[in-house]
């Protein structure tokens, strides 16, 4: 049974299939997630050579530090969300949304999922140990926030902030990777994301507010309730606020600014068209920020480009 909000026909349909539902449970089928999890990343490197004055793609290992960031994406997004639907089991098959995904559906054991899971981690680490020492000991540090993750939707309405710290770790790493070091710039960047992806994460948990409800699981969406678009609009302010911070403050540009502009205007439509009561609307608002994080990562590169 495919999950309601998978795309409806991917690649992984023609897989054989013994392997559609690791391939499922690793989200496949659900590319957006993987890339909001790999734009932070870029946002990292990319800042980090504005940092050092100099255009992004002038060393060859760009273009090797981007390959690896795009694979890791791949595996610890599958693995965050293994953890997640084994945690989440007894959940997910309480809501409509969720009761297909291979746990719940019994397409996967949960003792195979934690072997799986184990694989996923092992890739995860070899990829990591590529990077330089200060990155590698940033990237293990976020073990801690993805352990915690799916229980936080039973303790506080907020998860999705927990999510937004988890998420976009990657803005962090990606900067150390390039520079071994944090400065400044790459915190306010990370906020700039946090505000981001609570902003979006809302969006997405409009499409379960009923059955979380019956399910006792907690969100922002069920917290602001009609007041939702108002919220999400004043995170995404937020966002743009701090991501343009810490743009200017790595390397001022005019055309940075002018990007930025864009995203504005971007997100500004999401907000314009988010309708509570409209779960199809949420979810197709939610995916387009697959976009959002292209513009941003846009806006970057070219002020190393034409700063």
């Amino acid at each position: 049974m495919t999950p309601a909000d998978a795309v409806p026909s991917t690649w992984v349909d023609a897989a054989p299939e013994r392997w559609r539902p690791y391939l499922r449970l690793m989200r496949l089928d659900r590319p957006i997630g993987t890339w909001l999890l790999f734009w932070p990343s870029v946002f990292g490197l990319v800042m980090a050579a504005a940092a050092q004055q100099r255009a992004y793609f002038s060393q060859p290992r760009d273009v090797w530090l981007l390959a690896v960031f795009a694979i890791g994406a791949v595996v610890m997004r599958g693995a965050g969300c293994t953890y997640n639907d084994i945690v989440d089991r007894d959940i997910d098959g309480q809501v409509a949304r969720t009761r297909g995904r291979p746990i719940p559906s019994g397409a996967v054991s949960v003792k195979q999922a934690w072997r799986f899971l184990l694989a996923q981690l092992i890739v995860g680490l070899c990829i990591l140990l590529t990077l330089n020492w200060f990155a590698v000991a940033l990237g293990a540090s976020s073990l801690i926030l993805i352990a915690i993750y799916p229980f936080m939707k039973r303790i506080t309405w907020l998860p999705q902030a927990w999510l937004g710290l988890t998420f976009n770790w990657g803005a962090l790493l990606g900067f150390a990777a390039v520079t071994q070091n944090l400065a400044p710039s790459a915190y306010v960047l990370y906020a700039g994301c946090f505000f981001w992806t609570l902003g979006y994460d809302t969006i997405y948990a409009l499409q379960d507010m009923e059955d979380d409800a019956l399910a006792g699981v907690k969100s922002t969406a069920r917290l602001f309730g009609a007041h939702t678009p108002v919220w999400v609009a004043l995170f995404y302010l937020a966002a743009v606020l701090l991501i343009s911070i810490a743009g200017l403050a790595a390397r001022p540009s005019w055309a940075f600014a002018a990007v930025m502009l864009v995203v504005t205007a971007h997100l500004l439509w999401q907000v314009r068209g988010l309708h509570v009561d409209d779960s199809a609307g949420a979810l197709r608002i939610f995916r387009s920020n697959r976009d959002a994080g292209a513009l941003i990562a846009a806006a970057l590169l070219v002020t190393t480009w034409l700063g």
